[in-house]
């Protein structure tokens, strides 16, 4: 199956947290994601170091791993404008909405753990519904 993953995913991929099972069950699908998925998953990283649960090499482990993980990255460049129409309609931060353009764009599911966006996006009127996923509602998974 095709997916676009935004960082809320990719970061179980690195560190073992809840649904961290589910993430990696999708590794074996064809996954996308905006290059934004690498400075969203360092800060993620980062925040993991300030707060002891992570220390520097694990992290610096874990970048290289994720610059090696099978995903097809796509430049935010050409997604900024779709973008940017979707944050407008769903009212809701740019960096998110990056995901779910390339999502549409490539007539696939985006699947997060974020569930206020996925609450968001299935509100009625949003012209989103159904088509972000809650990582622990992925069809086929657990």
């Amino acid at each position: 199956m095709k997916w676009v993953v935004d960082a809320s995913v990719a970061a179980k991929w690195l560190a073992p947290e809840a649904e961290s099972d589910v993430a990696a069950a999708l590794l074996d699908d064809e996954l996308l994601a905006p290059d934004l998925l690498f400075a969203e998953v360092a800060n993620i990283l980062w925040k993991k170091q300030l707060r002891a649960e992570m220390d520097a090499a694990t992290a610096g482990a874990a970048v290289r791993w994720l610059g090696q993980a099978p995903l097809l990255v796509h430049d935010c460049g050409s997604l900024a404008s779709a973008a940017l129409d979707l944050c407008n309609r769903l009212q809701h931060p740019a960096y998110d909405c990056f995901y779910l353009a390339l999502a549409q764009r490539e007539g696939c599911a985006m699947i997060t753990a974020d569930r206020r966006f996925v609450d968001r996006c299935n509100q009625p009127g949003s012209g989103t519904a159904g088509k972000v996923v809650l990582l622990s509602g992925v069809p086929g998974r657990r």
